[in-house]
């Protein structure tokens, strides 16, 4: 684990196929040296959850543009504590109104990017959190 590259799962959740912002995200994380997984459309929480164990990602990131978060991101967090894998860092980003950001917070998602967050800052929250695990 010495210098390995930090890896990070971006999945989309349900029936969302918008797919710009997180293509972006995936490129801007890549360029800031960390390895990106990209699971692709049409998510279950299990199927993001296998997928986080089976690559032992570091992160999972979920991009939400349909309203949907409130139902799946909850049940995304209860199978990975389920697996025994609720030591990943956890980040939604998407069309996120505040009061659901304070809620999926509470539950227990690390971080909430809504739209027109920076992705510099994206990947400094990112590897903040990394070297602070690796102390």
């Amino acid at each position: 684990m010495a210098n390995r590259k930090i890896r990070v799962l971006l999945a989309k959740l349900g029936l969302d196929s918008h797919t710009v912002g997180i293509t972006v995200i995936a490129g801007a994380l890549r360029d800031a040296g960390m390895e990106v997984i990209y699971t692709g459309l049409r998510q279950t929480p299990d199927m993001v959850v296998q997928a986080a164990v089976q690559e032992d990602a570091d992160v999972i990131g979920i991009s939400s543009l349909s309203g949907a978060q409130m139902q799946h991101i909850p049940k995304l967090l209860d199978r990975l504590r389920s697996a025994e894998a609720d030591d990943k860092l956890v980040v939604v980003g998407g069309v996120i109104p505040d009061e659901d950001a304070a809620e999926l917070k509470a539950a227990g998602v690390d971080e909430v990017f809504t739209m027109g967050a920076r992705t510099e800052d994206i990947a400094t929250f990112i590897r903040t959190w990394w070297e602070a695990e690796r102390r």
